[in-house]
């Protein structure tokens, strides 16, 4: 084979690639889970509140009694978390922290769910 026929078969490629990229779906990404905003509202209401508060200030209730003060999900560095971060914080709970881990407490999908609305949280004002 010639320099260029592989040149061009090489460009070929790429150019079909490219194309492949415009035209094809988009693929979720891992930061997309399917989590139901309604049902995580509920859970967080029943399990979240009394540390986190209602707004997701880390202001609940309970709040001042912890050694360590709960997350403010409107805080930057809870806001860069992934979803798969913040899944596994509520999964397996924070080490040296009052935060315990719900695995075996909520379903995969519950926990989804919750994060679906922490997020919906983190977008709202006071």
């Amino acid at each position: 084979m010639s320099k260029k026929r592989v040149g061009g078969t090489a460009g070929l490629v790429l150019l079909m690639g490219m194309l492949a990229m415009w035209v094809a779906p988009p693929v979720p990404l891992a930061q997309e889970l399917s989590g139901n905003v309604l049902d995580g509202k509920m859970i967080y209401e029943w399990h979240c509140v009394r540390c986190h508060g209602a707004g997701g200030w880390g202001d609940g209730p309970q709040a001042r009694e912890l050694r360590v003060p709960p997350a403010n999900f409107h805080a930057p560095a809870v806001q860069m978390k992934s979803d798969e971060q913040l899944l596994t914080s509520i999964e397996f709970g924070l080490v040296l922290s009052p935060m315990h881990g719900w695995r075996g407490r909520l379903t995969e999908q519950e926990m989804q769910d919750v994060v679906a609305y922490v997020h919906l949280l983190a977008q709202r004002g006071r």
